[in-house]
């Protein structure tokens, strides 16, 4: 196989996030066009990670594995109504 130079794979492309906003990357193809990496700034990952809720600790976690089940039991004394808020 033909080795190519990895600035030679390089291409600039935008990917839309889910609040709409622009996300600049820059995607990695093999010789063959495939994408295999996808580059992007800190602050993009992180605003990426906030939003799939990968930043959050065990006990949030757990906090919404337990509202989960709570739902699933229609459990309405495990919940404050909005009037309360």
């Amino acid at each position: 196989m033909k080795e190519i130079g990895v600035e030679s794979l390089r291409k600039t492309a935008y990917l839309r996030d889910t609040s709409s906003a622009v996300v600049a990357r820059k995607v990695v193809v093999n010789a063959q066009g495939t994408p295999v990496e996808v580059i992007l700034s800190w602050k993009s990952f992180q605003q990426i990670a906030e939003a799939l809720g990968w930043d959050l600790n065990a006990e949030a976690k757990a906090d919404l594995r337990a509202t989960r089940r709570d739902l699933a039991k229609r459990d309405s004394k495990a919940f404050v109504p909005l009037s309360a808020l």
